[in-house]
């Protein structure tokens, strides 16, 4: 099991990507239990600081991967740094990458308006290898459906609550809680340029193109004073 540090109750994988990556390979290949991977932002923090429902079941991932680079900044402030940043998106196409060559099956649920079949089609022509065994916008009930990795797109938390209700029921090895990946690797919304995404302003972008997300961001400002309340508490 690979190190968590804990961040405003939740524990956070401390890894690099490269480690994440051989860590859920090798769970794959000499397969012995289940995996459920999050990619918690702030907004995930925020949301696990009102629901301790939504927290318990953050906290029972076996990879909590640091989707956004708040959660990074968040730990070098509480002395709680994490080796890497993982985003959703990254975390998606590296492991698409990675598996194109091997014998594991890969498959997409969620996402609107066709979005998942654009994601894997895109993947596909990306990585002509990838063997996809699925792609719905809702889990067939009566449907055996099967898929070594399984992503879920339903967006936070329902994702999140998804897989930790149906993982042990269905036939997959590991669970990923993608959120909004599928729309961006669709290129049904535009993604910020690189330069944008390194220096943190990523949400501002998506905030620029996607205005009704205001709500959504103002979420970060209860992220900012639930950190600067956690360091006080702590000196």
């Amino acid at each position: 099991m690979i190190e968590k540090k804990n961040i405003l109750g939740v524990g956070l994988t401390n890894a690099t990507n490269q480690e994440v990556l051989e860590y859920i390979i090798r769970s794959i290949e000499n397969f012995k239990k289940k995996l459920f991977i999050v990619t918690p932002n702030p907004e995930f923090l925020v949301l696990a600081n009102k629901n301790p429902t939504f927290k318990n079941i953050l906290n029972r991932a076996d990879l909590a991967s640091a989707d956004g680079i708040g959660v990074i900044i968040a730990g070098k402030f509480l002395g709680k740094s994490l080796k890497e940043r993982f985003t959703g998106i990254e975390l998606v196409e590296s492991l698409c990458e990675m598996v194109a060559e091997k014998p594991i099956t890969v498959g997409f649920l969620g996402g609107r308006a066709h979005v998942a079949e654009k994601t894997a089609e895109c993947l596909q022509k990306r990585y002509p290898g990838l063997k996809v065994s699925f792609v719905r916008e809702e889990w067939p009930n009566g449907e055996k459906k099967k898929a070594d990795i399984l992503f879920v797109a339903f967006g936070v938390p329902k994702q999140e609550f998804w897989i930790n209700e149906n993982l042990d029921k269905i036939p997959v090895k590991i669970a990923i809680g993608v959120g909004g990946a599928f729309d961006y690797i669709s290129g049904n919304v535009k993604r910020a340029p690189v330069w944008m995404q390194n220096i943190g302003l990523e949400w501002l972008f998506r905030l620029i193109l996607q205005p009704w997300r205001i709500k959504r961001q103002l979420s970060l400002l209860k992220f900012i004073w639930l950190v600067i309340k956690e360091k006080l508490s702590k000196n």
